[in-house]
């Protein structure tokens, strides 16, 4: 069976290092998951999404000169994925808690400002 560019075979994950996996494909031929393809969060390391002998559903990117490009993320089912939604109501949140900090910290300096200002801390009258 011939691969080509789109389509989602499965494989097992026959090396780890730190820039992706090696994938190899119910084809025999091996390919690579670069680690920004590993999942749709950040990764910092494969090793805490995958390990050794993992079977995967990945998705053929490219085909370029007997080297394979291949992506767990876009194998994935669009419901299991994070939408662009998804991503802006996260946006949305964070914009909100950040607000809503800064409102808080502003009524905290005004309360503690009219404290001191009311227990007589100023300057004595000059005479």
């Amino acid at each position: 069976m011939a691969l080509e560019v789109g389509q989602i075979v499965e494989g097992k994950v026959t090396g780890i290092t730190n820039f992706g996996a090696f994938v190899e494909l119910s084809t025999g031929q091996t390919g690579l998951v670069h680690i920004s393809e590993v999942a749709d969060e950040y990764v910092k390391d494969v090793n805490h999404f995958l390990k050794q002998n993992d079977l995967v559903k990945v998705k053929v990117l490219n085909l370029d000169k007997g080297k394979i490009g291949l992506s767990i993320r876009q194998a994935q089912p669009p419901s299991e994925r994070m939408t662009k939604q998804n991503r802006q109501s996260f946006e949305d949140k964070l914009a909100k808690f950040m607000k809503d900090s800064d409102e808080r910290q502003s009524d905290l300096r005004r309360n503690v400002d009219s404290k001191r200002g009311g227990r007589g801390g100023g300057r004595a009258p000059s005479m």
